[in-house]
């Protein structure tokens, strides 16, 4: 019977012993428990918040098993990942991310954050001159910025100066040269800025002066001009040229031609559409001489030339004396004299006609002309003489005009230097008649040369 008692006993005492442990597992299970903690951040892509934005989630909860991701007004919408990555807005406005999170132990959480997303900022605009850029200028101002909610303009220089309006409409420059108009926009979190630059033309100005063609430059009738137009923001013109032809114009620069000696006005009108201004200046033409000076001309002997160091082909329409390496076709046509001194001694120089050098060491000259030659006045038998004093006192052609050159073996004989000065007298192809005055021999070794006035006809007369 005892025995029996003490396995109740033993039984009872295993019974409560397994509650116990029951129990204490219990209160192990509900300590053990996990929660749910959401946390996430959002990082935008681009710092000025403008749209289109990209927004990358970095999810930080704890304790969730299960995620569900609300992205209001983005792309993707939902999302059930617990990263879901990049989120894409593409309008303006103010967005709510929503994270619920949950596990099986039935622990929830939820956070959301709010984004505050602005229209792209853009600045621009433009600054259209009308009319003209002429003093004064008015500009009209037409603004292209977006996301913009303040304006600041500045104009330096204009009218207005500034103004915060978003279109300011027209501005005006009335003073000439460069003006910057500048435009800052700004939305509360950032601004932007850009600038521009007018440049205003300065005010208008009438004004003018001429060139003289080569062969007029003593101004004798006839005499060509060409005007060279000197205007300042001139965009049309008006001359008025009295005693020339033509005696009106609208080129900008006109050639005309003034055949009678005389003071002549001429008359320049010049506008922009906005001002027109007036010039008038005079031209005196003098009486026609017809004649050339050219003064102290040299010609080099035959190693001078020949070594480009002093020419001896003479041209009476360009008035230049050149060496064999610097004629043209074209030059060669215009030679009319031709020096040949055989050395520095000077006993032997001649006058040569341009078509006939073969008695010389130069090479023949293209396209030469023939020009009739008296190189010895002295018993030449040609009926032409110019003494000295004629030369010296010649203002006009008349003494040219009175003899004739006639070419004969005397007049063409060589000379030396016993007799200075020496004139030398010439016709050339076209029928201009001229002379020449050896003032001096000048010995300067293989250098050496003759230094010489010419007196020649600008234009053949019988």
């Amino acid at each position: 019977m005892r025995y029996s008692i003490d396995i109740y006993i033993h039984r009872a005492c295993v019974l409560i012993l397994l509650l116990l442990l029951q129990i204490s597992l219990c209160e192990c299970s509900r300590e053990e428990a996990v929660l749910v903690k959401v946390d996430f951040k959002t990082t935008v892509v681009k710092e000025d918040y403008s749209i289109p934005v990209e927004v990358v989630l970095s999810n930080s909860t704890t304790g969730a098993d299960e995620y569900e991701w609300s992205f209001q007004g983005g792309e993707p919408t939902t999302s059930q990942r617990r990263n879901p990555g990049t989120i894409l807005y593409k309008n303006a406005g103010i967005y709510t991310i929503t994270l619920y999170a949950k596990n099986r132990d039935g622990s929830e959480d939820q956070k959301e954050i709010t984004l505050d997303l602005d229209e792209a900022v853009g600045v621009d605009f433009t600054a259209e001159v009308q009319i003209d850029n002429f003093a004064p200028v008015t500009v009209t101002i037409t603004n292209n910025s977006v996301g913009a909610s303040t304006y600041n303009w500045t104009f330096a220089g204009g009218n207005p100066v500034t103004s915060d309006q978003k279109d300011p409409g027209n501005v005006v420059f009335s003073e000439p040269g460069d003006h910057k108009i500048k435009l800052e926009i700004g939305n509360g979190r950032e601004t932007h800025t850009k600038d521009t630059t007018i440049t205003v033309q300065p005010f208008l100005v009438s004004d003018f002066d001429w060139e003289v063609d080569f062969q007029d430059k003593d101004l004798e009738a006839p005499v060509q001009i060409t005007l060279q137009n000197k205007s300042i923001s001139a965009t049309s013109y008006n001359w008025s040229i009295n005693g020339a032809v033509p005696g009106t114009s609208s080129e900008e620069n006109p050639t005309a031609i003034f055949n009678n000696a005389g003071t002549y006005l001429i008359e320049l009108t010049a506008t922009n559409g906005k001002e027109t201004k007036s010039l008038t200046k005079s031209i005196t033409i003098l009486p026609d001489t017809n004649i050339k000076v050219i003064n102290n001309v040299r010609f080099g002997i035959n190693t001078a030339h020949n070594t480009d160091m002093i020419g001896s082909f003479f041209s009476g329409y360009t008035e230049e004396v050149y060496t064999q390496s610097q004629v043209t076709p074209e030059i060669g046509s215009q030679i009319d004299l031709v020096f040949f001194g055989l050395n520095n001694t000077f006993s032997f120089n001649r006058f040569y006609t341009p078509d006939m050098l073969d008695d010389t060491t130069f090479d023949a000259i293209p396209n030469a002309t023939h020009t009739k030659m008296i190189n010895v006045q002295e018993g030449c038998g040609c009926g032409a003489s110019l003494s000295l004093v004629q030369f010296d006192v010649m203002t006009n052609d008349t003494s040219l005009q009175a003899f004739a050159i006639t070419e004969t073996i005397a007049g063409l004989q060589p000379f030396d230097n016993s007799v200075v000065p020496r004139i030398v007298l010439f016709e050339t192809a076209d029928g201009r008649k001229g002379a020449l005055k050896i003032k001096n021999f000048v010995t300067n070794g293989a250098n050496s040369y003759i230094e010489t006035d010419i007196k020649i006809q600008k234009q053949p007369k019988n």
